[in-house]
């Protein structure tokens, strides 16, 4: 039964840390603006901040759909961690662990979920899947 499982919770997962990705990501182009992200970015401390932010707005918004759909679940997994572990790193860990208080514990399980998301094959209707086993079968046959 866990193994039957497995898929469904793999593409629930997806699509919730995928939605939460696109949510902020479409933040930063919408609420915030890239002038207001470039801003908050340079208080900060983030190095070009100027490409930085929209950068990171991009990755956000793409990934967060890549991440829904399947897709490039590998590189988009570790994109994705890496740019959490800048929020950790340039944002949150001042504040310690406790997201309550502007810690990093819910940024640190982005980019956890982010990894397992990303090197366990995306579950359920992943596109990578979908296209994996399509190659494999016509490598099969040819």
């Amino acid at each position: 039964m866990v193994d039957q499982a497995r898929p469904v919770a793999l593409l629930l997962a997806r699509i919730a840390i995928g939605v939460i990705f696109l949510v902020h990501g479409y933040q930063k182009f919408a609420t915030m603006g890239i002038a207001g992200t470039t801003k908050f970015f340079e208080s900060a401390g983030i190095p070009l901040a100027g490409v930085a932010a929209p950068a990171v707005a991009v990755l956000e918004v793409a990934g967060g759909l890549a991440l829904i759909l399947g897709a490039a679940l590998p590189i988009v997994g570790t994109l994705l961690a890496l740019d959490m572990i800048g929020a950790i790193v340039f944002v949150h860990a001042a504040s310690g662990f406790s997201a309550g208080e502007g810690g990093y514990e819910f940024v640190l399980a982005l980019a956890a979920a982010s990894l397992a998301i990303g090197f366990t094959g995306g579950g359920a209707l992943a596109v990578d899947r979908v296209l994996g086993r399509r190659r494999g079968s016509e490598t099969v046959s040819v």
